[in-house]
């Protein structure tokens, strides 16, 4: 075992699993919709941040994302990359994480997508590394306590994926110092998604320098939020 699995192992996740779904015990929270954690995705993570408009031409581009989790939404980017990037083109993201879930935790979770089957392969093989390669992506996972390890990235964003559990659980995620450090990290024109509508979040959000949009949520869940960073380079 690794140094980097090694100290890993010291913050693994505790979870249960309800109808195949994984659920953090910590946060009470599952780790995507019950109903289609891949839809939820699409909805909230690739919709709320243009990607498919976005993708399109697109010689490289940037992710980032609070809670790697199951990996479903990654996977997910990759997959929509793949299918509309040009050919050569290369997707660069980073995940920041807690709690890494293990290898056989990640694949019994991914194991209802059969359409991300050799991504998710390739995923597997990988981990735990955290350095991961794909012929068309570069993924780093940074394991840490977000707040700090935010803080020492030299990185920057064209999109975020902002799936921490929810705030009204897990505070930490959502704090507004964190929030001004993922604005302070977003591109001139750069967005971020979640599926949370909490007023807090959208204002800690407002107040770090994005522009704000109550959009329709996924399933059952009226709203969502998108946010934009308006600036213009140059």
């Amino acid at each position: 075992m690794d140094a980097d699995a090694a100290r890993d192992n010291l913050n693994r996740p505790s979870l249960r699993w309800e109808d195949g779904v994984p659920v953090s015990v910590a946060f009470d929270d599952p780790y995507y919709a019950r109903s289609d954690g891949l839809a939820e995705t699409r909805h909230v993570f690739l919709g709320g941040n243009a990607l498919p408009e976005r993708f399109m031409g697109a010689d490289s581009f940037r992710l980032a994302e609070l809670g790697f989790g199951t990996g479903l939404n990654f996977l997910a980017a990759l997959h929509l990359w793949r299918a509309i990037a040009p050919a050569g083109a290369m997707l660069h993201a980073t995940s920041f994480e807690l709690y890494p879930m293990t290898t056989d935790e990640m694949a019994r979770a991914l194991a209802p997508w059969t359409e991300l089957a050799a991504d998710t392969q390739a995923l597997l093989l990988q981990w735990p590394s955290r350095e991961i390669v794909f012929d068309q992506a570069r993924l780093r996972i940074i394991v840490g306590d977000a707040r700090e390890t935010l803080a020492a990235w030299q990185g920057c964003a064209d999109a975020w994926f902002l799936d921490g559990f929810a705030p009204a659980r897990n505070p930490e995620l959502w704090e507004p110092a964190l929030l001004q450090a993922v604005f302070d990290r977003t591109a001139p024109g750069g967005t971020a998604a979640t599926y949370s509508a909490a007023g807090a979040v959208r204002r800690a959000l407002a107040a770090a320098g994005f522009c704000v949009t109550k959009t329709p949520g996924f399933g059952t869940k009226r709203d969502m939020t998108t946010a934009r960073r308006h600036e213009v380079s140059g």
